[in-house]
């Protein structure tokens, strides 16, 4: 009987737990389906690292001998090795495409990832292992020729196979921030396809005990002074930054349950209590005809329970399966893996499981109290809370309010709970909203930042490592143009040791650094100006002293630090040609930007990209960006639909009978709607008020999980403000509409006697 009883009050309050239903089902889904992309991009990496044995980091050194690789193996921490000759090439199509070459002793570390074709084989001189992506880009197949140019030297050899590397699982040119698999690759083959008897090996791959900190000490202290750099796994171009990838997934995947189960709990314990409520009487009756007191608290506390399970069920089942198919496409262009899988987490159930414990807990608090009264008290209507005078009626300002402030301050005091229920669902709601917009904000002010307000170039010639100096000043000359040297250097300060890059400016102002202000920084030729996002991971300010080396170099130098710039793509140092040349280190230009448009090739120029191309290629990066603000965009308004209505409902419900009295002493509909609107629109403001500074401190937690190479300030801009207000305020007002139609049908002689 109980059970038909539920299902008739299910019927019959079908838009409340449809609500709760929904709530419960989208908060699980949306966890365990962005979770599940999230925690799936982290298994199938992890499987791939592991099944090609990725290095735990990698030696640069010019002299990797014998000799070299014994006193690696003497530092005792070292478990196992392999070196490598690792060199740019050229490979003879139109476009001349850079080929990163990989001439390999063993392939046990970091090892070629077979997709077609044969296994690597050491001792074949005349076989190629190509990139399957360049492959795929420019129709080579296993069986076709392909011919190298590097260092003087040009090869021919056979497709043997194609795959991916662990090494390249991302994988860009200098002159592009997305993968542009038409202009690069990469290439593995034996030690002896080396063109000579000698292999000059440059780059030492190595397993490790310990950490890498630890490791870099020994490092440095028993062979200083022997190797370039030692890049560990963490560092490594490729793993950091899909690394990066994974953790803005990730926090975006962590926002959401809270928010959801807070917002579903909220509308579960209004919809309870408003059925309670209503059914007081029919409680009564029940205990009267011998129902006991567990028997009344099951029947109710299944209610949520029930809607909540189901709910949870099908989020933890359609969740994985659906939403990791929306950014598989965008992800799988610009990164390489050979799967792409969701992954089950038990954190998904665990989350699941504490909304259904929380519906079990918030259906008891609902019904605890009514349960515990005598049949006889139940029966009769529930006496009317007492309202004091507090000290906001006492003041002589109090006589001159209106009778509708009044009423609603008073209505408010009897009702503090429902009221902070409201506030708190609309802080949940404006808080997304902000969050939402402000990530859109600054995803649009990012692109407008680096790409007009600091690069004013048209085209940019990125030059050939072999280009002479002479040929450099030619094109200079030739297209208008300013050279540049860019690069990668490590930075170390007293409590930390980052990547960096390095921009040396030549007088150009068609690149204009400026500080977060977006304010012009004049960096004086004898002075050093380092990114702000770089000096705080770093610990330092201006006035510091930091050492610092270009990768590939040795040779250490000591910089005081004399400004700091912020750019949002790029940290490192900034400084002129003389200022390096002062610190005794070479200049050589490796670009050349222009205000004119280039569309043609010159000797010593490897290629050429516009800013139209750069900011293309910046589109294609973000969509998986994109599509996740867009979702919390979509979520956050439904989110404000659903807890407006709800707690608009138990509002009205609450004040049912006053309404009616109201209603009899002569109010009209429109009277008493402004009423209600009033008491709606304090709540409103309020959560509103309280949900901006929410809001900005959920955009700051995912601006910060960005990764090191972005540098983004969490900011609440006059258009996100007045869209977050705009929606959060229409929704409150279209709510109260919905609640206008109810006044008119609201039956007095119902209402009233409900209290005999």
């Amino acid at each position: 009987m109980l059970a038909k009883k539920m299902i008739r009050d299910i019927s019959r309050h079908k838009a409340q737990f449809i609500s709760i239903f929904l709530m419960a089902f989208l908060g699980v889904f949306v966890f365990a389906g962005v979770g599940g992309e999230s925690v799936g991009l982290e298994v199938n990496v992890n499987d791939y690292y592991e099944e090609t044995n990725l290095a735990d980091g990698w030696i640069y050194s010019n002299y990797i001998n014998d000799l070299f690789m014994y006193q690696v193996d003497a530092l005792g921490a070292t478990t196992d090795m392999e070196r490598q000759l690792v060199v740019d090439s050229v490979a003879d199509f139109k476009n001349d495409p850079e080929i990163t070459l990989h001439f390999v002793e063993n392939n046990t570390i970091s090892k070629f990832y077979l997709l077609e074709g044969e296994k690597l084989d050491i001792e074949d001189k005349e076989g190629v292992w190509l990139d399957k992506s360049f492959a795929d880009e420019k129709g080579l197949k296993v069986g076709d020729n392909i011919t190298f140019e590097f260092e003087g030297y040009k090869i021919e050899k056979e497709i043997r196979g194609l795959g991916y590397s662990p090494e390249y699982v991302y994988h860009a040119s200098t002159s592009s921030v997305i993968p542009d698999f038409n202009k690069i690759g990469f290439a593995y083959m034996s030690y002896k396809a080396f063109p000579e008897d000698t292999v000059p090996y440059n780059v030492l791959n190595v397993k490790f005990e310990g950490t890498p900190e630890t490791y870099a000490e020994l490092l440095s202290y028993h062979m200083d002074g022997y190797y370039n750099s030692f890049v560990e796994r963490s560092e490594h171009v490729s793993v950091s930054q899909f690394s990066e990838e994974m953790d803005q997934h990730s926090m975006m995947s962590d926002i959401f349950p809270v928010v959801f189960i807070l917002i579903a709990m909220l509308i579960l314990l209004t919809t309870m209590t408003r059925i309670i409520t209503h059914q007081r009487t029919q409680i009564g009756i029940l205990k009267a005809n011998g129902f006991k007191n567990h028997s009344i608290i099951l029947h109710y506390v299944s209610y949520g329970f029930l809607l909540v399970l189901i709910g949870s069920i099908l989020g933890l089942i359609l969740g994985p399966i659906t939403l990791p198919q929306l950014f598989y496409p965008s992800m799988s262009a610009t990164y390489k893996l050979p799967s792409w899988n969701p992954a089950w987490s038990m954190n998904f159930v665990y989350v699941a499981a504490l909304m259904v414990i929380m519906s079990i807990a918030v259906s008891f608090y609902s019904v605890k109290s009514i349960s515990s009264e005598n049949p006889a008290d139940t029966l009769r209507p529930k006496a009317p809370k007492v309202s004091t005078s507090g000290i906001v009626e006492k003041l002589a300002i109090w006589k001159h309010l209106s009778f509708n402030v009044r009423w609603n301050w008073r209505d408010a005091k009897r009702n503090k709970f429902r009221g902070l229920m409201t506030i708190i669902g609309v802080i949940g709601c404006t808080a997304l909203l902000v969050c939402a917009f402000g990530m859109y904000d600054g995803m649009n002010d990012l692109k407008e930042w680096e790409f007009n307000q600091i690069n004013h170039y048209d085209s940019k010639l990125i030059a050939d490592e072999e280009a002479t100096i002479s040929q450099i000043d030619e094109v200079a000359d030739k297209v208008n143009g300013d050279k540049l040297m860019e690069g990668a250097i490590e930075i170390e300060s007293d409590t930390a040791k980052k990547s960096a890059s390095l921009l040396v400016l030549n007088g150009t102002d068609l690149i204009t650094p400026t500080d977060y202000d977006r304010n012009n920084v004049e960096i004086e030729d004898d002075e050093v100006s380092i990114s702000q996002k770089m000096a705080d991971m770093l610990g330092v300010d201006v006035g510091d002293t930091v050492k610092w080396h270009i990768m590939g170099s040795d040779k250490w130098v000591k910089t005081k630090i004399d400004k700091i710039h912020a750019d949002p793509t790029s940290q490192g140092f900034i400084m002129s040609a003389d200022k390096l040349e002062d610190l005794d280190l070479n200049y050589t230009a490796t670009s050349i930007i222009t205000s004119e448009h280039v569309d043609r090739k010159y000797d010593g120029i490897k290629s050429t990209n516009s800013l139209n191309d750069m900011t293309s290629s910046w589109d294609e990066l973000t969509e998986a960006m994109w599509l996740l603000i867009y979702i919390l965009i979509f979520f956050a308004s439904l989110l404000a639909v659903i807890v407006l209505y709800n707690l608009g409902l138990l509002s009205f419900t609450e004040i049912e009978r006053e309404i009616a009295t109201l209603k009899v002493l002569g109010f009209k509909t429109g009277a008493l709607r402004r009423l209600l609107l009033t008491q709606n629109l304090w709540f409103t403001a309020v959560g509103f008020i309280l949900g901006l500074p929410v809001g900005y401190f959920v955009l700051d937690i995912m601006w910060k999980s960005s990764g090191d190479s972005f540098y983004i300030l969490p900011s609440i801009t006059l258009t996100n403000f007045l869209l977050t207000a705009a929606i959060t305020f229409a929704l409150s007002i279209m709510v109260n509409l919905l609640f206008s139609r109810k006044i008119k049908r609201l039956n007095m002689v119902e209402s009233l006697k409900s209290g005999e």
